[in-house]
């Protein structure tokens, strides 16, 4: 059984605009995946239809094997949403606002108010938990969300777009509890712009553009698709001005400082032993290659 499988779903809003031109998508229980692609490419259309916000024309959902046609309520209880726009009131507190959801989905008080202080604490907000939502931080309001959408333990968990305008800390911090839940069983899709993160956190992905998915396949296999990646080499000793390293086409950045690039059907050894380079005191390699930005641009921009 999947966690969410999609069929034929087609969406065409009244001004005759193809929102979603008939995708299938399947995401296996307990994955991390991605759902990417460009702005108006059918992302919030696709999420807004699974979660009922947005009338589908045709095509089939089912939310760990329950058809949103059939048993809309038990498929709902099964799918925590994390939208882009805050959606609670400003004027609540913050336990309040996450014990009302609670209530929604017929979470006893008692259970509730566990649950809510253990999210509270690993997102780091607990000593917030008697304040106004309005007092709080933009990252702090999203971490209100993210908690929100799991205090019913969902199998199934959107995020859309969650990390967008949080600061690199609080990033990195999200990134690690959602790892943990994902680790824990729950099935994670994630919407983002940023990128790295999709590279960083998911093992399947797929890329839609222009209403179709265009991409459905494991990170590690779309990466392998990129044809070169660009690495920065830092060296202790000066280069020399007629730096030729057989074979690979390089750039001197600076006097210790230079870059290379290597392409997909080559070998890094073949790098490490050209005798041009063995004689360099290297003492950094980094990759300067955004891979998954790369092959998103490749894919999306091909007409």
């Amino acid at each position: 059984m999947k966690a969410l499988e999609i069929k034929n779903l087609t969406k065409i809003y009244g001004n005759d605009v193809h929102a979603l031109k008939g995708i299938d998508l399947n995401v296996g229980r307990g994955d991390f995946f991605a759902l990417l692609g460009p702005n108006g490419a059918g992302k919030s259309t696709t999420i807004g239809i699974i979660s009922s916000l947005v009338n589908k024309n045709e095509g089939t959902i089912s939310i760990c094997g329950v058809d949103i046609d059939d048993n809309f309520p038990l498929a709902k209880s099964k799918l925590g949403v994390v939208n882009q726009e805050f959606n609670f009131s400003q004027f609540e507190k913050v336990q309040d606002v996450i014990m009302s959801q609670a209530g929604y989905y017929g979470v006893s008080p008692h259970v509730a108010a566990e649950k809510s202080e253990l999210y509270l604490k690993k997102l780091g907000i607990w000593d917030k938990k008697d304040v106004f939502i309005r007092e709080l931080s933009g990252g702090q309001k999203r971490r209100v969300m993210i908690i929100k959408a799991l205090i019913h333990e969902p199998e199934l968990l959107i995020l859309d777009e969650p990390t967008a305008g949080v600061d690199i800390e609080l990033r990195r911090g999200l990134w690690d509890f959602l790892k943990e839940i994902n680790k824990a069983g729950t099935t994670i899709i994630l919407t983002t712009h940023y990128l790295e993160e999709a590279e960083n956190l998911c093992r399947n992905i797929a890329i839609i553009d222009d209403g179709k998915i265009i991409e459905n396949t494991s990170m590690d296999h779309l990466l392998q698709q990129l044809e070169n990646q660009v690495f920065t080499i830092e060296t202790d000793n000066d280069l020399p001005i007629d730096l030729n390293i057989q074979g690979f086409k390089s750039e001197i950045k600076d006097t210790k400082k230079f870059s290379v690039i290597i392409p997909k059907d080559t070998a890094m050894n073949d790098l490490f032993e050209d005798e041009t380079f063995k004689a360099l005191k290297i003492t950094n390699i980094k990759n300067q290659t955004n891979r998954l930005e790369e092959l998103f641009l490749n894919l999306t921009t091909k007409k």
